[in-house]
């Protein structure tokens, strides 16, 4: 098998790490300490990340983006992971659900949206309903030419980015062989629409800068022409979405790790104690070792979903086992980074005790682990009748 990067990815890696490293990880410090990244410096890095063609880039080119696929996409994540995610974020990655766009939607919202002048958010996630997307309980009823939307989403992240959210709503029911499931539809959605309230949402240890929010919905009427794809498709789509997303989270932790375990193996070369070097001593060099190993596993299975998912043969059960593995490792040499630097590992003059609470989210969202595993087991199982 060949494992080589093309001259084409190579640059786009080497672009990538050097626009982190140069743009974004010197307002790491501020953004922890403020909690928040100033509207100067979103447009300062929005600016920037589209001269560098990175904005956007998952996008096809038709419609102005890069048009990379999902194997180079996993690489360009995995350089913008090393860094904060309230930064690595304004490099925005417009959900590829807005591909779905048709007529007025395209001019409307897709294509300024990969221009930079539009952002959208996705509304997905319910106080009640968070891995269960059938059970949200925001409904779209269909009242003439017209879709009528009450409830709330909750966990809405960087909504303060956004102008547009990308809504699922509970639009009607099925019967199926297990007894009814709730039909959805996605809507396209402006945040100025009668009846919709943006509101702060929760504060969390993870990401700061990165906030989320909470949508309420009442009586809130969109026309037919804001249904994205068609009516009562929407699982459909949101499936489709949900591959994608799972294997940006696990590339974003492969940046994560590398970094911390770059961090380690200096620290176990430069720290010295009783009299030589810290990386001299077998419980530090057998860290360094796991860490590095399960690093290199993550990273082999992340990349070869999104090689498969360009070849059309990704499946639910490869998105998940990449989720899985890289997310868990993640924690785990971001937690054995800590243990290489002693006590200092948890002070915040280092990025190492950010990178830890930073990682604890991507066990939970986009499908938590014991999700990803009921995946991977029901993929097994089926075929046998289980």
């Amino acid at each position: 098998m060949n494992f080589s990067l093309s001259d084409e990815q190579q640059l786009i890696v080497d672009t990538t790490r050097e626009f982190t490293q140069k743009e974004l990880m010197p307002h790491e410090e501020e953004v922890e300490r403020t909690g928040e990244v100033s509207p100067e410096l979103v447009e300062s890095i929005r600016r920037k990340s589209i001269e560098a063609g990175i904005y956007a880039a998952n996008m096809p080119v038709e419609h102005g983006g890069a048009g990379l696929d999902n194997l180079t996409m996993a690489l360009v994540d995995r350089e913008l992971g090393a860094t904060s995610y309230a930064l690595q974020y304004i490099v925005h990655r417009p959900s590829n659900i807005l591909q779905a766009c048709v007529g007025d939607q395209v001019d409307n919202y897709l294509i300024p949206t990969v221009q930079g002048d539009r952002v959208d958010c996705l509304a997905m996630s319910e106080p009640d309903a968070g891995s269960d997307v059938r059970g949200m309980k925001c409904t779209a009823t269909q009242d003439g030419d017209e879709w009528v939307i009450n409830g709330t989403k909750h966990f809405i992240s960087h909504a303060d980015l956004a102008d547009y959210v990308i809504l699922f709503a509970a639009s009607g029911e099925e019967e199926t062989s297990r007894g009814p499931k709730k039909l959805i539809t996605s809507f396209l959605v402006d945040f100025d629409a009668p009846g919709f309230e943006l509101v702060p949402g929760y504060n969390s240890v993870s990401n700061r800068g990165y906030h989320n929010f909470i949508l309420n919905f009442d009586d809130c009427r969109l026309p037919a022409t804001a249904v994205l794809g068609e009516p009562h498709k929407g699982f459909d789509v949101a499936n489709e979405w949900l591959g994608a997303t799972r294997l940006q989270v696990a590339a974003v932790c492969l940046g994560r790790a590398r970094r911390a375990i770059e961090l380690s193996t200096q620290w176990a070369v430069d720290r010295r104690q009783f009299g030589q070097q810290i990386g001299k001593f077998q419980g530090v060099s057998f860290k360094l070792a796991d860490m590095q190993t399960q690093y290199e596993a993550a990273e082999l299975k992340t990349l070869q979903a999104a090689w498969k998912m360009d070849q059309g043969t990704m499946t639910d059960a490869d998105a998940a086992m990449a989720k899985i593995l890289a997310t868990e490792m993640c924690q785990f040499v971001t937690d054995e980074a800590i243990q290489i630097y002693g006590g200092m590992g948890l002070m915040d003059e280092l990025p190492l005790e950010r990178m830890w609470r930073d990682t604890r989210v991507d066990r939970i969202w986009d499908g938590t682990s014991e999700i990803q595993r009921h995946i991977v087991s029901r993929s097994m199982l089926r075929p046998l009748g289980g």
